[in-house]
Protein backbone atom coordinates (compact mmCIF):
# COMPACT_ATOMS: atom_id res chain seq x y z
CA UNK A 1 0.00 0.00 0.00
CA UNK A 2 3.02 2.24 1.03
CA UNK A 3 4.81 1.86 -1.91
CA UNK A 4 1.46 2.25 -4.12
CA UNK A 5 0.79 5.78 -2.85
CA UNK A 6 4.32 6.66 -3.09
CA UNK A 7 4.39 5.84 -7.14
CA UNK A 8 1.34 7.57 -7.43
CA UNK A 9 2.95 10.49 -5.82
CA UNK A 10 5.95 10.22 -7.81
CA UNK A 11 3.82 10.00 -11.15
CA UNK A 12 1.62 12.99 -10.13
CA UNK A 13 4.48 15.36 -9.40
CA UNK A 14 6.42 13.67 -12.75
CA UNK A 15 3.52 14.96 -14.61
CA UNK A 16 2.68 18.16 -13.42
CA UNK A 17 7.28 19.22 -13.60
CA UNK A 18 6.80 17.92 -17.18
CA UNK A 19 3.49 20.42 -17.47
CA UNK A 20 5.61 23.03 -16.51
CA UNK A 21 8.35 22.26 -18.13
CA UNK A 22 6.63 22.18 -21.20
CA UNK A 23 5.14 25.81 -20.42
CA UNK A 24 7.84 27.38 -19.76
CA UNK A 25 9.66 25.68 -23.59
CA UNK A 26 6.54 27.28 -25.06
CA UNK A 27 6.87 30.74 -23.43
CA UNK A 28 11.02 30.78 -24.71
CA UNK A 29 9.81 29.52 -27.97
CA UNK A 30 7.48 31.91 -28.18
CA UNK A 31 9.50 34.77 -27.20
CA UNK A 32 12.72 34.04 -29.22
CA UNK A 33 10.25 33.74 -32.43
CA UNK A 34 8.86 37.28 -31.66
CA UNK A 35 12.16 39.03 -31.50
CA UNK A 36 11.68 39.72 -34.72
CA UNK A 37 8.07 40.39 -36.46
CA UNK A 38 7.15 36.57 -37.14
CA UNK A 39 5.38 35.20 -40.22
CA UNK A 40 1.36 36.42 -39.78
CA UNK A 41 -1.74 36.18 -42.00
CA UNK A 42 -4.74 38.78 -41.53
CA UNK A 43 -7.60 40.29 -42.79
CA UNK A 44 -8.15 44.11 -43.70
CA UNK A 45 -10.83 46.03 -43.62
CA UNK A 46 -11.31 45.19 -47.67
CA UNK A 47 -11.22 41.51 -47.25
CA UNK A 48 -7.36 41.70 -48.24
CA UNK A 49 -5.37 39.35 -47.07
CA UNK A 50 -2.72 41.14 -45.24
CA UNK A 51 1.00 39.92 -44.06
CA UNK A 52 4.50 40.95 -43.08
CA UNK A 53 5.29 41.27 -46.58
CA UNK A 54 2.29 44.06 -47.12
CA UNK A 55 4.20 46.23 -43.76
CA UNK A 56 5.96 49.16 -44.62
CA UNK A 57 10.25 48.73 -45.35
CA UNK A 58 12.21 51.02 -43.02
CA UNK A 59 9.53 52.29 -40.93
CA UNK A 60 9.11 51.20 -36.98
CA UNK A 61 5.68 49.15 -36.48
CA UNK A 62 3.00 49.00 -33.45
CA UNK A 63 0.85 46.51 -33.21
CA UNK A 64 -2.09 47.77 -31.10
CA UNK A 65 -4.01 44.33 -29.94
CA UNK A 66 -7.59 45.67 -29.17
CA UNK A 67 -11.17 45.09 -28.69
CA UNK A 68 -14.17 47.84 -29.37
CA UNK A 69 -15.64 47.22 -26.42
CA UNK A 70 -12.76 47.65 -24.22
CA UNK A 71 -12.55 51.05 -22.39
CA UNK A 72 -9.01 51.12 -22.79
CA UNK A 73 -8.38 50.03 -26.54
CA UNK A 74 -10.56 53.07 -26.77
CA UNK A 75 -8.21 55.59 -24.63
CA UNK A 76 -5.59 54.10 -26.43
CA UNK A 77 -7.23 54.71 -29.89
CA UNK A 78 -8.18 58.45 -28.87
CA UNK A 79 -4.64 59.16 -27.70
CA UNK A 80 -2.99 57.56 -31.04
CA UNK A 81 -5.88 59.98 -32.93
CA UNK A 82 -4.82 63.44 -31.00
CA UNK A 83 -0.91 62.50 -31.65
CA UNK A 84 -1.30 61.23 -35.56
CA UNK A 85 1.15 64.06 -36.55
CA UNK A 86 3.95 62.47 -33.85
CA UNK A 87 3.48 58.94 -34.80
CA UNK A 88 3.29 59.66 -38.55
CA UNK A 89 6.55 57.74 -39.01
CA UNK A 90 5.28 54.56 -37.54
CA UNK A 91 3.54 51.93 -39.05
CA UNK A 92 0.21 51.05 -36.71
CA UNK A 93 -1.12 48.23 -37.00
CA UNK A 94 -4.42 47.33 -35.01
CA UNK A 95 -5.35 43.98 -34.79
CA UNK A 96 -8.67 42.56 -33.52
CA UNK A 97 -10.35 39.19 -33.55
CA UNK A 98 -13.70 40.70 -33.44
CA UNK A 99 -16.18 40.62 -36.75
CA UNK A 100 -15.48 43.16 -39.51
CA UNK A 101 -18.39 45.22 -39.09
CA UNK A 102 -17.29 46.13 -35.14
CA UNK A 103 -13.44 46.70 -36.36
CA UNK A 104 -14.44 49.11 -39.01
CA UNK A 105 -17.18 50.85 -36.78
CA UNK A 106 -14.20 50.89 -33.74
CA UNK A 107 -11.37 52.81 -36.86
CA UNK A 108 -14.40 55.46 -38.17
CA UNK A 109 -15.93 56.24 -34.58
CA UNK A 110 -12.11 56.98 -33.81
CA UNK A 111 -11.43 58.71 -37.33
CA UNK A 112 -8.26 56.67 -37.90
CA UNK A 113 -9.53 55.00 -41.16
CA UNK A 114 -7.94 57.58 -43.50
CA UNK A 115 -4.19 57.20 -42.50
CA UNK A 116 -1.65 55.73 -44.65
CA UNK A 117 0.28 54.47 -42.05
CA UNK A 118 -2.41 53.24 -39.85
CA UNK A 119 -4.27 49.77 -40.64
CA UNK A 120 -7.10 47.36 -39.20
CA UNK A 121 -6.97 43.93 -39.64
CA UNK A 122 -9.04 41.21 -38.29
CA UNK A 123 -7.69 38.10 -36.82
CA UNK A 124 -10.31 35.48 -38.26
CA UNK A 125 -8.45 32.52 -36.63
CA UNK A 126 -7.83 33.90 -33.29
CA UNK A 127 -3.71 33.53 -33.90
CA UNK A 128 -2.42 36.98 -32.50
CA UNK A 129 -2.36 36.30 -29.42
CA UNK A 130 -0.61 32.96 -29.21
CA UNK A 131 1.56 34.43 -32.03
CA UNK A 132 2.65 37.85 -30.51
CA UNK A 133 2.43 36.06 -26.73
CA UNK A 134 -0.15 38.30 -25.66
CA UNK A 135 -2.61 37.75 -22.80
CA UNK A 136 -4.53 41.42 -22.43
CA UNK A 137 -6.05 44.52 -24.24
CA UNK A 138 -5.36 46.27 -25.21
CA UNK A 139 -1.42 45.10 -25.68
CA UNK A 140 1.19 47.02 -27.62
CA UNK A 141 4.02 45.00 -29.45
CA UNK A 142 6.04 47.33 -31.28
CA UNK A 143 8.86 47.31 -33.34
CA UNK A 144 12.31 49.23 -34.59
CA UNK A 145 12.88 49.79 -38.18
CA UNK A 146 14.82 46.79 -38.86
CA UNK A 147 11.60 45.18 -37.53
CA UNK A 148 13.15 43.78 -34.57
CA UNK A 149 11.50 43.84 -31.43
CA UNK A 150 11.43 46.87 -28.56
CA UNK A 151 9.49 45.53 -26.02
CA UNK A 152 5.68 44.18 -25.61
CA UNK A 153 3.52 46.63 -23.48
CA UNK A 154 0.35 45.39 -21.88
CA UNK A 155 -2.37 48.12 -21.02
CA UNK A 156 -3.06 51.21 -22.24
CA UNK A 157 0.07 53.67 -22.81
CA UNK A 158 1.10 57.37 -22.98
CA UNK A 159 2.21 58.49 -26.87
CA UNK A 160 4.70 60.29 -25.32
CA UNK A 161 6.27 56.93 -24.38
CA UNK A 162 5.69 55.03 -27.40
CA UNK A 163 7.81 58.00 -29.27
CA UNK A 164 10.39 57.65 -27.17
CA UNK A 165 10.72 53.82 -27.26
CA UNK A 166 10.21 54.10 -31.22
CA UNK A 167 12.93 56.61 -31.91
CA UNK A 168 10.70 58.90 -33.78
Amino acid sequence: MKISIVLVLIAIFGFFGFKVFSKINHKNEVAENIKIIPDFEYLDLNGSVFTKKNLKQDSPTMFVYFSSECEFCNEEANMIKENTEQLKDVEIIFVSFQPEEEISDFANKHQLINYGNINFLRDSKATFATTFDVSSLPCLVLYDKKKKLIEKIKGQTKVALLVKKLGV
